[in-house]
C-alpha cells in the first residue's frame, strides 16, 4: 500500500467509525485532494463532512480550532504546511494552549496535516520542513510518519486524541509502497504517540531519523555494513513531540554513537534538541565521540535544481 492510500485509509476508517470525525480544507472534496489524499471521500461522506473552503488558511483553522473546541473531531488539510504559517495564531494560541489555559476545562481534538519538508523545484517558500518549529510549542504533539504503517496506525490514533496534533506529511514519500500486516491493515490498528520504532538493530552507531530520512538512513546503514562492517542501529522518530527520549539514550548507552539526519535546517532543528537530551542526561557518559548532524544547509531553499541538491542530506 502507498503512503497516499494508508493516509486515506486512515481517516475513511475513522469517518466510519465516529461521525464527529470531518475533513476540511483546500479542494479535499469534489477535487479529492491536491495530492488525491481524499480520493474518494467526498462521494461516500458528502459535503457535511468532507468540506471544501475557500483559499484562506486563516479563516478555515479558525473555523476547525471552533469546531474542536465544542466537540467535534476535525481533520484540517493545508495544501502544504507552508500554508499553516498564515494560521499560526490559531493552532498555538488559539488551540494548542486552550488546555492548560482553561485549567483543564478544554480540550481541543483536532488533526492539523499536510505535506512538510523538502519537495522539489518548489523553491524556498514552499520547501521547508516544519517539524522544530512546532516541536517547540507545549500543548501541540507533532507527528513525521515514514512508512504506510506508521502513516496510517499514527494518524487514526492522532484523531482519536483528545489533544491537537500537528501530523507533518511528506510529499516524496507519497507513492513509496511498503508491504501490510493484518494486523496493520485492521480498522482498530492504530500506533501510540510518543514511540520510536527501532527499523534496524545495531551495536556500532545510532542513526535518528524521521519521515523521507528514515529510508535513507536504512540505506545507508546497508551500504555501512557491506563495505566496511559498520553495524547500524537506525531509529525511526516517528514522533516529534513528544520525543521517545527513553528509545534514543537506551540505544546510544549500547552504541555509543550517534548521527542525526533531518531535513530541516540545523540551528534549534530536531538533531540540536537530541543532542542536548544527550548532554543533560547519563548517556553523555557514554559517548566515544561527538554527535553529529546530517541537515538542510543553513539557507531558504534555492529554486535551482543545481544547487538545491547541495542544500539537502
Amino acid at each position: 500500500m502507498t503512503v497516499r492510500d494508508g493516509l486515506r485509509k486512515a481517516m475513511i476508517d475513522e469517518m466510519r467509525l465516529d461521525k464527529d470525525v470531518f475533513l476540511m480544507g483546500e479542494e479535499v472534496g469534489q477535487y479529492n485532494g491536491a495530492y488525491k489524499v481524499s480520493k474518494g471521500m467526498y462521494d461516500e461522506f458528502g459535503p457535511t463532512r468532507v468540506w471544501d473552503t475557500p483559499i484562506t488558511e486563516v479563516g478555515f483553522t479558525g473555523i476547525g480550532v471552533g469546531a474542536g473546541l465544542m466537540g467535534l473531531k476535525p481533520v484540517v488539510e493545508f495544501m502544504t504546511i507552508n500554508f499553516a504559517l498564515q494560521s499560526i495564531d490559531h493552532i498555538i494560541n488559539s488551540c494548542a494552549k486552550a488546555h492548560y489555559m482553561s485549567n483543564g476545562d478544554l480540550t481541543c481534538p483536532i488533526v492539523f496535516r499536510g505535506i512538510n519538508g523538502v519537495s522539489a523545484g518548489v523553491a524556498a517558500q514552499h520547501s521547508q520542513c516544519f517539524a522544530a518549529w512546532y516541536a517547540s510549542c507545549p500543548g501541540l504533539k507533532v507527528i513525521s510518519p515514514w512508512s504506510a504503517a506508521d502513516n496510517i496506525g499514527l494518524l487514526k490514533a492522532a484523531i482519536r486524541d483528545k489533544d491537537p496534533v500537528m501530523f507533518l506529511e511528506n510529499e516524496m514519500m507519497y507513492n513509496i509502497e511498503f508491504d501490510l500486516s493484518a494486523e496493520e491493515l485492521d480498522v482498530n490498528y492504530t500506533l501510540p504517540i510518543g514511540k520510536a520504532k527501532i527499523e534496524r538493530a545495531g551495536s556500532d552507531v545510532t542513526i535518528t531519523a524521521h519521515a523521507k530520512m528514515v529510508g535513507f538512513s536504512l540505506e545507508a546503514a546497508k551500504i555501512l555494513k557491506a563495505d566496511h562492517d559498520i553495524d547500524v542501529e537506525v531509529i525511526n522518530l516517528r514522533s516529534i513531540r513528544p520525543l521517545d527520549r527513553p528509545c534514543i539514550i537506551e540505544s546510544v548507552k549500547k552504541t555509543n554513537r550517534i548521527v542525526n539526519v533531518e531535513e530541516g535546517w540545523p540551528q534549534h532543528g530536531v538533531g540540536a534538541e537530541i543532542a542536548a537530551l544527550l548532554m543533560e542526561s547519563d548517556a553523555f557518559d557514554y559517548l566515544d565521540a561527538p554527535m553529529e548532524r546530517v541537515c538542510g544547509a543553513d539557507v531558504p531553499m534555492p529554486y535551482s535544481q543545481s544547487i538545491e541538491r547541495l542544500a539537502v542530506p
